[in-house]
């Protein structure tokens, strides 16, 4: 996965833009209710979604596996601390959150890798701590294309296979965890080479037992 990511933002910088996704302002809302102030963001990019959090007055921890990703966060969001870690790697083993805030990262992950990343943000979190999660939906316009890997996931672009979830689904991979509720979003992107479009995204927001 580490490759695949390389080559991307070596060849397109900052791919989706300077703007949050619109998924942060519903995670904050949900955030500010339960007092969280120490935030883990796996799969941070370049820092466009922890520069919202850090300005809002959250202590922001991201882990990155793209070396440039981190180098584009060192001027995107300079408050931040910022990890170079794969998910599945040993980091952090001795700190935990208040809450996670992961965007279309779940996904990237075949399903065996997914029940280890989720292993992993349930203990990166204290108990009650929230965890809001963004994936792709099965609603996708690109759900089916690509070669099939498993089941609900397609390797939709060369070396990056990726999951769509149903509500059931996601739902399932949240053992240990509340539920506190799930819904769609149409959340808008402007990138090349699609251009302008709106993604079809999966959320749920759940509370460690």
């Amino acid at each position: 996965m580490s490759t695949f990511w390389e080559a991307r933002y070596a060849a397109e910088g900052a791919i989706w833009g300077h703007q949050p996704s619109k998924t942060v302002e519903h995670a904050h809302a949900l955030f500010e209710q339960h007092s969280v102030q120490r935030l883990l963001v796996p799969g941070s990019g370049y820092g466009r979604n922890t520069r919202f959090f850090a300005d809002h007055g959250y202590d922001v921890t991201g882990i990155e596996v793209s070396e440039g990703a981190l180098a584009l966060a060192q001027t995107h969001d300079s408050t931040s601390r910022f990890i170079h870690a794969s998910l599945l790697e040993d980091v952090l083993t001795d700190e935990t959150f208040d809450a996670i805030y992961c965007f279309n990262v779940l996904h990237l992950f075949l399903a065996a890798e997914r029940r280890e990343v989720m292993r992993r943000c349930r203990r990166w979190l204290r108990p009650g701590g929230l965890a809001f999660f963004v994936v792709f939906s099965e609603d996708e316009e690109s759900y089916g294309k690509g070669a099939a890997v498993e089941e609900n996931t397609f390797e939709t672009r060369p070396g990056r296979p990726a999951h769509y979830f149903n509500d059931a689904d996601l739902r399932a991979h949240f053992e240990g965890f509340t539920i506190i509720e799930t819904g769609l979003v149409f959340d808008p992107e402007d990138h090349s080479p699609e251009g302008p479009h709106a993604h079809k995204l999966r959320y749920v927001c759940a509370q460690r037992l």
